[in-house]
């Protein structure tokens, strides 16, 4: 079946099959990396996306249910550039392997577009599903706050 997903702003006709799950087909058929394969069950947050400018797991989501849908991943929140947040994980050395960093950063995004403002408590509920086996989450949770305020660390 046909399924059209806006992805990063570009429209994708894809065909799919119904059991096809939209990780996959990001990665394989769009070609983007960022969403990574973790626990495939949804626990980890590594295939976390934006649908529609929410988070969600790209592994528990089926390609059909994207239909005209807009998909943002990492990439699309880096056309012209790093974003302000992106820049103070960068500076700050917030992450080490990075293979969280993907999910962490669109939660986090989606996190201080709803709460320009959020607390660290705030902070930890918005990145609560994102399992980050390097850091021990202070880092990160710093550098969200820090892009928060509006600074560089």
């Amino acid at each position: 079946m046909e399924v059209e997903i806006k992805v990063n702003g570009e429209d994708w006709a894809l065909s799919v099959a119904p059991a096809d799950v939209l990780l996959d087909v990001l990665r394989e058929q769009v070609g983007t990396k960022s969403p990574k394969i973790g626990c495939e069950r949804g626990d980890c947050g590594s295939c976390t996306i934006l649908m529609d400018g929410r988070t969600v797991r790209s592994c528990l989501v089926l390609a059909v249910e994207a239909e005209r849908h807009e998909i943002t991943t990492v990439e699309g929140i880096s056309f012209e550039g790093l974003s302000p947040l992106q820049d103070v994980f960068l500076s700050s050395n917030a992450f080490q392997c990075g293979f969280c960093a993907p999910g962490i950063v669109l939660s986090a995004t989606e996190l201080l577009e709803q709460n320009p403002d959020p607390s660290r408590h705030d902070v930890q509920e918005a990145l609560a599903g994102n399992l980050c086996r390097c850091t021990g989450y202070e880092p990160i949770i710093e550098a969200v706050l820090e892009a928060a305020k509006g600074g560089s660390a």
